[in-house]
């Protein structure tokens, strides 16, 4: 045993390592689980008696020289300078971070809310599952009524009836609330996302986001409407933009209309988004229907009001010429990075 720890002993005394990782290949080969003073401790157990009394003060003593010579040259490696390898020189400047940017809709949907605020207008949330009286019945949609089918529902529960669960298919149904709630005078608009059945496509999602808007007080009139409409026209698409309304039919708006603005891509010369017609519907719009008035509860007789709603990915379309709705919520690093001008 003597024989095979002198050499040993030797390797150890003139070991000089050139980096960490040579330091580490020593430690396993001495020090390690399966290293050589493991072995020879298991050899010693095989001496005799007489010989373990020699042998053991000479086999503790090599390993306490091994472990000596390892924490002597760790110290040294550590306190001296680094390579690049084991260290990052910490006076380099960092690396930048990207910053996000906020969502076209989102930039939209705050534009709209800015501008009727300034109008006087509040904001008004509500659930997006709904039920049967709030989404249809309340809104002058009775039971198989025609008007049912313009809107594809998703429906959680369906009970052909007023106890009918559904993810609402427009904010119309945060009016209902807000009129049951409370008393006129009412001016508020509400955003939210909306949801229908429908096949997706470049031009329909089977869900969007809306902004609608109600406006009840004494003696409102279509004049008021108008006129509301076309101030927000004037601030969004700028001074110039022209603005035309043609009859229509929704269930909750008595008369009712749609209003179409002069494309703001072409100019109104004519182009694929305006169907070469030189106009855009942005929104449907009408006078509140009495009867949607008394099912909340307000003299339809003292009170009058208009509503409005529009979807703010038509308006994002007009606005950042987007021709595709899917690329609204398919998340295309791609496609967010060109708002980035607009830093969250």
């Amino acid at each position: 045993m003597q024989e095979k720890i002198d050499p040993y002993t030797a390797e150890i005394n003139a070991f000089s390592p050139a980096n960490a990782d040579e330091l580490e290949t020593f430690r396993i080969k001495f020090l390690g689980t399966k290293g050589l003073i493991k072995d020879l401790f298991e050899e010693f157990k095989t001496v005799g008696p007489e010989e373990k009394r020699i042998f053991g003060k000479v086999l503790n003593q090599f390993k306490q020289l091994a472990e000596a010579k390892y924490t002597e040259l760790k110290e040294t490696i550590d306190s001296g300078p680094k390579t690049q390898d084991q260290d990052k020189d910490l006076t380099l400047p960092g690396d930048g971070l990207n910053l996000g940017s906020r969502h076209p809709l989102t930039l939209v949907r705050n534009e709209i809310i800015d501008i009727y605020k300034r109008l006087g207008f509040v904001v008004a949330e509500g659930p997006e599952i709904e039920d049967d009286w709030h989404n249809f019945s309340a809104l002058n949609f009775p039971e198989e009524h025609p008007a049912r089918d313009m809107q594809d529902t998703f429906f959680i529960k369906k009970n052909s009836g007023q106890d009918d669960i559904a993810l609402r298919t427009h904010t119309s149904s945060v009016q209902v609330r807000m009129m049951e709630m409370g008393k006129p005078p009412f001016r508020a608009i509400m955003p939210g996302r909306v949801y229908r059945n429908e096949a997706i496509s470049a031009r329909a999602h089977c869900f969007f986001h809306q902004v609608e808007g109600l406006y009840v007080d004494e003696n409102v009139s279509f004049a008021d409407l108008k006129q509301t409409l076309y101030h927000f026209v004037q601030e969004l698409y700028g001074e110039g933009t022209k603005v035309r309304f043609r009859p229509s039919y929704f269930p909750f708006t008595e008369p009712s209309a749609e209003m179409d603005i002069s494309c703001t891509i072409c100019k109104g010369a004519g182009c694929n988004m305006c169907k070469y017609t030189g106009w855009v519907e942005i929104l449907g719009c009408g006078m509140v229907d009495p009867n949607v008035l008394e099912n909340c509860g307000i003299d339809s007789k003292k009170f009058t009001g208009f509503a409005f709603g529009m979807g703010i990915e038509r308006i994002a379309n007009l606005k950042y010429v987007i021709r595709d709705l899917r690329l609204f919520s398919e998340n295309d690093v791609r496609f967010l990075k060109q708002f980035q001008t607009e830093i969250i």
